[in-house]
């Protein structure tokens, strides 16, 4: 395998290009389980970087064993920190394709049984730590799939793949899509759209999770706009104590969806 020793090396350029998100069609995956993640998936891989270090360890051996095939460099630990997106790297880059996103996943994902029948829309969630976090929850419950607005954080940058852990890779997602263009969607495939609002009469527990819907959030600092709120069907809120008024947007996700699945299991 080749050792790479330079910085100015064009496979490394090229793959600070894909980390900077200026390549759109490939994405930059970093860390031991996301690049096993990625072998696992059916992604075309484009090349991987790792160190000496990584490849000493069990794991890291296991890797380029099946990785044999790839066109795979060793790269010096220094220069290595010059492409990690992270501070303390484990060694291990993967360049790959940029999983497929569209409504079409999702609306067959609407007509399974095994699906629980739930939509998230995010829109303008700029938090890419607070967006892999959601991915994650989402996958957890097994939602039919998850739509993020445009001006929204990137799914596949490399921090939003690392809060959600390789769901990014599987989940079925419809990404910058326009806000409005989502709800007229919604509506049109039969989903009853829902908010969470501070002023909210109804608490996520009486709501019947059971009917199929599209579950929106806004952004961490502004909500949703006037406007935005008349095209949703209805409204909730979470109930809290000690004069509370707002939880993480990953957090209060997380209540809700697991509400949705403890409804939908019975």
């Amino acid at each position: 395998m080749l050792k790479i020793t330079s910085r100015d090396n064009q496979r490394l350029k090229f793959a600070r290009r894909v980390r900077d998100g200026d390549v759109e069609d490939l994405i930059f995956v970093e860390g031991a389980r996301l690049a096993e993640e990625v072998l696992r998936s059916n992604l075309k891989i484009a090349d991987v970087f790792y160190t000496e270090s990584f490849a000493a360890t069990e794991r890291g051996r296991a890797f380029l064993k099946q990785s044999q095939n790839l066109d795979c460099a060793e790269v010096s630990p220094n220069i290595f920190a010059s492409l990690a997106d992270t501070k303390t790297s484990q060694g291990i880059i993967v360049i790959c394709e940029k999983p497929t996103t569209g409504k079409h996943s999702i609306e067959t994902n609407l007509l399974s049984a095994l699906k629980l029948p739930l939509v998230i829309a995010l829109h303008r969630i700029n938090n890419p730590a607070n967006l892999g976090a959601i991915l994650r929850t989402a996958e957890a419950v097994n939602v039919s799939g998850v739509i993020t607005t445009r001006n929204s954080a990137d799914a596949f940058s490399p921090k939003s793949l690392r809060g959600a852990m390789g769901a990014s890779l599987r989940l079925a997602l419809w990404t910058d899509v326009d806000f409005y263009e989502a709800t007229e969607w919604a509506k049109r495939k039969n989903l009853i759209s829902v908010c969470a609002d501070v002023n909210a009469e109804t608490s996520y527990l009486e709501v019947d999770w059971k009917t199929p819907r599209l579950l929106v959030f806004g952004s961490e600092a502004h909500g949703l706009s006037t406007e935005e709120k008349e095209k949703i069907d209805e409204s909730l809120l979470i109930p809290m104590e000690n004069r509370v008024e707002s939880l993480n947007l990953a957090v209060a996700c997380g209540v809700i969806l697991f509400e949705a699945k403890r409804q939908t299991s019975k």
